[in-house]
């Protein structure tokens, strides 16, 4: 059976690289007017030529996001259930050579992190760990999702990536959504970041999605990690994977999300600087390209964007996030996986997203309606 590999294996990252530089204002145009866009519909949107064209892009991304999901943003909260990790990632604090304490959660630890988040009104969860089989593993997993899934009404997973079995356990344990960061689609440069690990394993982690799809998990999150190569091409590689996906899957639902580099302890500085603007671009690019995507902003940002993100096409938001294992309730100054850039409590984004005139929405507007019609 097939996977994006094959679709990947054709494309090559200066070949697409010198065709989204050489965009020009009339295929932006051309691009703003199309009803069903293509690539390179997409290619045009994140060039740079599109640049001036940056508040058209965004009163459209504003009207195509309302007539699809409403004025409503989806709140949800990550709960870092371990920082040990077996990889040497280049960006990410929980690289295995950053010498600090390891954790992971017990069972009674993750129930007094359920409670502080429950307090705080979450229905939604994205439950992340760092990548260690040896202590979270398979086994560790079904049993976390068993003691959570009876406290929130939707459950996502950041973990390593899994076989095609191991995703239809999680499945059936309850996990509703999975999110699989490439990172970079820069096959040649990959290794570079990724010195040690299963992680390092390129093809492995690309083909993860197609895993997902195969266990009919409900939805998939994919996205890179902006500042480790140019944006542009990175985003690129992601839209084409997004729309490989939706074809091969397509009672699947899709999400995107921006990470940008962050400080945290002991990583490289970004190779390339990603402005809010650039941020804006790429995010409005991603929604006149796909009507249906989901696009996810998280408190790696600080609360000048965030603030004004919300009319251009976001439908989901982090709130009151805490980056390390148990933050909210057992160990508030452990490890962090990177520094919080917005830390304003959960009633305080509420509170933002009214005056915004839209609604926070503490769960998943989705799942009542694939239930009924499944």
């Amino acid at each position: 059976m097939g996977s994006f590999k094959n679709t990947f294996d054709t494309l090559s990252w200066d070949e697409i690289k010198e065709s989204i530089y050489s965009k020009n204002e009339k295929d932006v145009l051309q691009a703003l007017s199309a009803t069903k866009l293509s690539l390179e519909d997409f290619k045009a949107l994140v060039s740079p030529a599109a640049e001036p064209f940056l508040e058209q892009m965004a009163a459209k991304s504003s009207g195509l996001t309302q007539k699809r999901y409403g004025k409503t943003i989806q709140l949800y909260a990550p709960m870092y259930l371990s920082n040990e990790c077996n990889n040497i990632c280049t960006y990410c604090g929980f690289s295995l050579t950053n010498k600090v304490r390891r954790k992971t959660l017990s069972e009674k630890e993750i129930l007094s992190e359920i409670e502080s988040l429950k307090k705080s009104g979450f229905n939604h969860i994205l439950l992340v760990t760092g990548e260690a089989n040896h202590t979270v593993n398979i086994n560790y997993f079904l049993q976390a999702i068993k003691l959570i899934k009876p406290y929130f009404a939707n459950i996502s997973i950041e973990f390593q990536p899994l076989s095609i079995e191991e995703y239809r356990q999680v499945h059936d344990a309850g996990v509703h959504s999975v999110l699989v960061y490439q990172e970079t689609y820069h096959k040649e440069v990959y290794k570079a970041y990724h010195t040690k690990g299963k992680k390092s394993n390129f093809d492995y982690r690309l083909e993860t999605p197609d895993r997902i799809g195969e266990a009919e998990i409900h939805k998939i999150g994919l996205g890179v990690l902006l500042g480790l190569e140019d944006w542009r091409v990175d985003s690129f590689f992601c839209a084409a994977h997004l729309d490989y996906l939706e074809k091969k899957f397509w009672k699947t639902k899709y999400s995107i999300s921006f990470p940008r580099m962050r400080p945290a302890e002991g990583i490289i500085e970004p190779n390339v600087i990603v402005t809010n603007r650039h941020l804006v671009q790429l995010l409005t690019a991603y929604r006149l390209f796909n009507e249906d995507v989901e696009l996810s902003i998280s408190t790696r940002e600080s609360e000048h964007f965030r603030n004004n993100i919300i009319p251009l096409g976001v439908t989901s938001m982090s709130a009151g996030s805490k980056t390390n294992p148990g933050g909210y309730s057992v160990e508030p100054e452990s490890l962090e996986q990177f520094e919080i850039s917005d830390e304003r409590s959960v009633q305080e984004i509420v509170e933002l997203i009214k005056d915004k005139g839209y609604e926070a929405v503490h769960k998943d507007w989705d799942r009542k309606f694939s239930e009924n019609y499944a």
